[in-house]
């Protein structure tokens, strides 16, 4: 499997008349972040943007809501996120939009650690939408209801050294100090990875990291 095979896989997702929408799945620093962005780029070209990026992290609970259920120590976890309301928009997403409505979605500003609403405009000539997150396969809560939405989930498998290696380094890129990073990797971290690993025989396709030569770290 090449990268040009993904580029073909997910130019094929996309049908007359509906839009469609690709799932990247995996465990924190696979790498879906990375995978996602290089696919719209090359898929946008130089032409006009009919691909867009829609990551699940917009949906993060924030701080001051975490503070108040008592989360906000296992940040990052599936009932840290607006599930629903993820689901919510995947659903919105599909449907095909009505003259030239722009649908907004939600980023996250990882410097502050916190989501942005409205960062991310859809706007009605992406005809394919790429969205990724840790648990678009889970069963679980409103979880379940994300993965209706997505015409394919790939999941992202990548050597489980290197996965930590990249999530110490990108903690300490965004402030924790390298004893912090490593208690949250292996302690928070695992514990999400652990539950997202499950998941991966559902999947309509594992991309292996040998497939994405450029990719050296990520989501």
């Amino acid at each position: 499997m090449a990268f040009d095979d993904l580029l073909r896989r997910a130019t094929a997702l996309v049908r007359p008349g509906r839009r469609a929408v690709l799932g990247i799945a995996g465990s924190p620093g696979a790498g879906k972040s990375t995978l996602a962005e290089r696919l719209v780029r090359e898929l946008n070209g130089s032409g006009p943007d009919w691909v867009a990026h829609v990551p699940m992290d917009g949906f993060h609970l924030a701080d001051v809501e975490l503070d108040r259920l008592g989360r906000r120590d296992r940040k990052g976890a599936p009932d840290t996120f607006d599930a629903a309301g993820y689901a919510a928009l995947l659903r919105r997403l599909r449907e095909e939009p009505d003259g030239d409505e722009t649908v907004y979605a939600p980023g996250f500003e990882r410097v502050l650690e916190q989501p942005v609403a409205g960062a991310i405009a859809v706007p009605s000539a992406a005809r394919l939408v790429v969205t990724e997150g840790n648990y678009l396969l889970l069963e679980t809560g409103a979880w379940a209801r994300v993965r209706p939405q997505l015409d394919e989930v790939w999941f992202c498998e990548v050597d489980e050294q290197e996965r930590i290696r990249r999530l110490v380094a990108r903690h300490e890129e965004f402030g924790k100090g390298h004893e912090e990073a490593v208690a949250w990797v292996l302690g928070t971290d695992q514990r999400n990875a652990d539950l997202v690993a499950r998941t991966r025989g559902r999947a309509d396709l594992v991309v292996p990291v040998t497939a994405l030569p450029a990719i050296r770290s990520g989501g």
